[in-house]
C-alpha cells in the first residue's frame, strides 16, 4: 500500500517524458491533474487504514536491497509521517493546477513534479537511514531545474545557491548517518535511537551537530536561511507553493525524526541552546520580513519565523509541544501555499509586487475583490487570529514549550506579535486606499498642471486560478474550528516520541530498569 505511493508519481513521471509524438500542454498538465488526483485519493486509502491511536510504525513494508551495505527497502508510517503525506499530495496537486502557463517543455516540468512528489513520499515513508538519504537527494536536482528553466530573470543565481545550500545539507546528513555505523559498528542503518553505552555523549553531540545543521539548512533556520528568500522570488508561483508547503517540511521532519528520535539523550543536554536558536530565528525572520518591500519575498522570510517554533517545540519535547510541532508543519504548509498562490495572481495581473506600488487592490468593482479577501485571510491565519489553524499550532507550541522554556517561548510570541505587524503592513499598503496605475502615473504634467485620475480596471481573474486558494481557505478554517481530527491522527505518535528521552535515560540506568528499545 505504501509502495504505491512511490509508484503512481514515478511511473506517471516516466509516462509522460516517453509519451510519443508532441502532446499540448494542457493534454500533459491533464494527465499529471489525474495522477496526482489518483495520489491524493490513495493516501486517502492510507489514512482510512491508519490506525490514529497506535503510536508506532504501520503497514510496513520491508525488503532486501542492498543488505550488504545496510540498504534496504523498508517503509512504515506513523502519526508524524501520516499529516504529511496528505499535505504533500494535496499541495502537489495544487501546485500541478496552478501551472496553466507552462508552455515550453510541459512534459519536463510536470513530470519533475512528479519525481517530487514521490521523493517526498519516500522520505516520509522511509525507515532506513541510507533509503531517506536516497530520497532526499532525489528532490534535488528536480527543484533546481524547475527554478532554473521556469524562474525569473535571475533564475540561474537563485537556482545555483539553491543547489549549494542544498547539497552541503545532504553531505552533512549522509556524514552522521555513515559516522553513526562507523562508531558503534553497525550496519542496518535503522532507526534505533542510540545510547550512552554505544557512544559517548561528545560523539553523541558531534553526530547529531551535524545533523541539526544539515536539517536546519532545509528549514530553514537563521543564519541558513539566505537560500530560501531568492528561490522564493525568482521560482514560479507553482514551484513556490512545492517548496514553502512541502520540501521546506523534510527538514522539520528530520529534525523530528532522526536528531530527537536518534540521539534523545543528547538532544536533552543541548536542548536549551536550542530553544534559544528557536527564538531568535523566529525573530529575525519576523524583523526581515517587516523591511521587505517586495510581496514574494515578505512571505517568504516569514517562513524561516514560521519554522522556528517546529524548532522551539522539538526542544521542549512534551507531548503537547510535539503536538504542535505537527499542527504548525501542516497549518504553515497550507498557509504559505495560500499566500503563494495570491501573491502569484496579483502579479500576474498588475506586473509587480513592490508594496510600494501596489494599493487599493480590494476595489470591489476595478480591483481583485476575491484575491484581496482571501490574502486577509491568509495573513490572518498566519498571524494565529483565533478560528484559523496557525492559532491552534502556535498555541499547542506556546503551551507545550512555556513551562520548560519560558523565556525563549515568550520571544517566539514576540515573533507571533511582529507577524501581525508585517502582513498588517502588506495588506494596508497593497489592498487599501485608492487603486493604483501600474505602474503608476505622475500626478501633474511637465507644465505643473493636475491630471485626472486614470479608471484602472485590472484584468479579471478565472475562476479556475481560484479553486485552489479557496480550498486551502476552506482547509484552514476548516483545522482552526475542528482540530480534534488532526490531533486524534498525531497525538499517539507525539506522546510516544515525547516519552522516548525517559525511556533511554531507564535504559541507560541498568538491566533492572529496562527492556528494549524497538
Amino acid at each position: 500500500m505504501l509502495s504505491a505511493l512511490l509508484l503512481i508519481p514515478l511511473l506517471g513521471a516516466l509516462g509522460l517524458v516517453l509519451w510519443p509524438g508532441n502532446p499540448s500542454p494542457e493534454a500533459v498538465r491533464r494527465t499529471a491533474l489525474g495522477l496526482l488526483v489518483l495520489q491524493l485519493a490513495w493516501s486517502v486509502k492510507v489514512l482510512v487504514t491508519f490506525q490514529a491511536d497506535y503510536g508506532g510504525m504501520q503497514l510496513n513494508e520491508a525488503l532486501g536491497w542492498v543488505s550488504s551495505l545496510g540498504l534496504d527497502y523498508r517503509l512504515g508510517v506513523d502519526g508524524l509521517s501520516m499529516p504529511l503525506l496528505l499535505v504533500n499530495a494535496g499541495l502537489t496537486l495544487v501546485s500541478a493546477w496552478a501551472s496553466t502557463t507552462v508552455v515550453q517543455r510541459p512534459r519536463l516540468y510536470f513530470a519533475l513534479l512528479l519525481v517530487i512528489s514521490a521523493a517526498v513520499n519516500g522520505a516520509f515513508l522511509a525507515q532506513n537511514l541510507l533509503l531517506f538519504f536516497l530520497f532526499y537527494e532525489l528532490e534535488l536536482i528536480p527543484l533546481w531545474l524547475l527554478i532554473a528553466v521556469w524562474g525569473g530573470a535571475n533564475r540561474a543565481y537563485a537556482a545555483t545557491k539553491f543547489l549549494i545550500f542544498t547539497a552541503v545539507s545532504g553531505m552533512l546528513i549522509l556524514g552522521a548517518f555513515l559516522g553513526i555505523a562507523l562508531v558503534t559498528g553497525q550496519v542496518d542503518f535503522s532507526l534505533t535511537p542510540v545510547l550512552t553505552q554505544q557512544l559517548g555523549m561528545g560523539t553523541q553531540l558531534l553526530l547529531m551537530g551535524a545533523l541539526l545543521v544539515g536539517f536546519g539548512i532545509k528549514i530553514p533556520l537563521f543564519p541558513f536561511h539566505t537560500w530560501l528568500p531568492d528561490a522564493h522570488t525568482e521560482a514560479s508561483t507553482p514551484v513556490s507553493v512545492l517548496l514553502a508547503g512541502v520540501l521546506l517540511k523534510l527538514g522539520t521532519y528530520g529534525l523530528l525524526r532522526f536528531c530527537l528520535g536518534l540521539f534523545p539523550e543528547a538532544w536533552a543536554q543541548l536542548a536549551p541552546a536550542l530553544a534559544l536558536w528557536a527564538a531568535v530565528s523566529v525573530l529575525f525572520g519576523s524583523l526581515a520580513a517587516i523591511a521587505q518591500r517586495d510581496m514574494k519575498r515578505m512571505v517568504a522570510y516569514s517562513s524561516v519565523g514560521h519554522m522556528g517554533y517546529v524548532l522551539l517545540a522539538a526542544a521542549a519535547a512534551t507531548p503537547v509541544s510535539l503536538l504542535g510541532a505537527v499542527f504548525q508543519m501542516v497549518s504553515h504548509g497550507l498557509i504559505s501555499a495560500l499566500l503563494f498562490l495570491l501573491v502569484g495572481v496579483i502579479y500576474r495581473v498588475t506586473g509587480t509586487r513592490d508594496l510600494e506600488v501596489l494599493r487599493g487592490l480590494l476595489n470591489p468593482e476595478r480591483g481583485l475583490p476575491l484575491t484581496g479577501a482571501l490574502m486577509i485571510a491568509g495573513v490572518m491565519a498566519s498571524a494565529g487570529l483565533p478560528g484559523m489553524a496557525g492559532f491552534i499550532s502556535e498555541f499547542l507550541v506556546f503551551r507545550g514549550s512555556l513551562t520548560a522554556y519560558p523565556l525563549p517561548t515568550l520571544l517566539c510570541m514576540v515573533g507571533s506579535g511582529l507577524t501581525a505587524v508585517y502582513f498588517l503592513l502588506l495588506v494596508n499598503r497593497a489592498f487599501f486606499g485608492r487603486l493604483a496605475v501600474t505602474p503608476p502615473q505622475p500626478e501633474t504634467n511637465a507644465e505643473g498642471q493636475r491630471l485626472a485620475p486614470v479608471d484602472v480596471r485590472l484584468a479579471v481573474v478565472p475562476w479556475q486560478d481560484q479553486v485552489p486558494a479557496l480550498a486551502l481557505t476552506g482547509l484552514v478554517i476548516v483545522i482552526g474550528l475542528v482540530p480534534g481530527g488532526l490531533a486524534h491522527l498525531g497525538e499517539a505518535t507525539t506522546t510516544a516520541m515525547a516519552q522516548l528521552p525517559a525511556l533511554v535515560a531507564a535504559m541507560a540506568a541498568g538491566p533492572a530498569s529496562g527492556g528494549t528499545i524497538s
